[in-house]
């Protein structure tokens, strides 16, 4: 009967342990699907915008830059990361910030990573992008 009672109880212990573990990875460091975000930059000259990305739930993708806007699809599988960008509109950008969207566009298509530390979310390839939740 000890025998029982000594199991039992490391069996209560196990349980307990697992029940309060929040587990490998905490969901506010996953991918932020369903959440906004602004490049951690500054604006340009005459100009009051800063690019901004909104990913749905599915990884779809409204993209506003300096100038242009359009769609893209993000792919995620563990901190692989896969960026496809739609067409984008021309509002009649001056060409530095057309080129800078499109730039930043391409940066984004050339990640292969990303990570997350807390509201930073990092997109790493040639260059690394980074870019802040919008917590408000």
């Amino acid at each position: 009967m000890p025998r029982f009672s000594t199991r039992a109880a490391a069996l209560a212990l196990v349980l307990a342990a697992a029940a309060f573990d929040p587990g490998p990875a905490r969901a506010d460091e996953g991918f932020p699907f369903g959440l906004e975000m602004t490049l951690d930059a500054a604006r340009q000259p005459g100009s009051k915008r800063i690019p901004s990305l909104d990913i749905g739930d599915a990884g779809e993708v409204i993209l506003e830059l300096w100038c242009k806007s359009g769609t893209g699809q993000f792919s995620v599988a563990g901190n692989t990361v896969i960026f496809v960008s739609g067409p984008l509109q021309d509002r009649s950008c001056p060409p530095g910030r057309a080129q800078a969207d499109d730039e930043l566009v391409a940066a984004l298509s050339e990640a292969a990573t990303w990570r997350r530390q807390g509201d930073v979310v990092s997109f790493v390839g040639p260059r690394t992008l980074r870019f802040r939740l919008n917590t408000n």
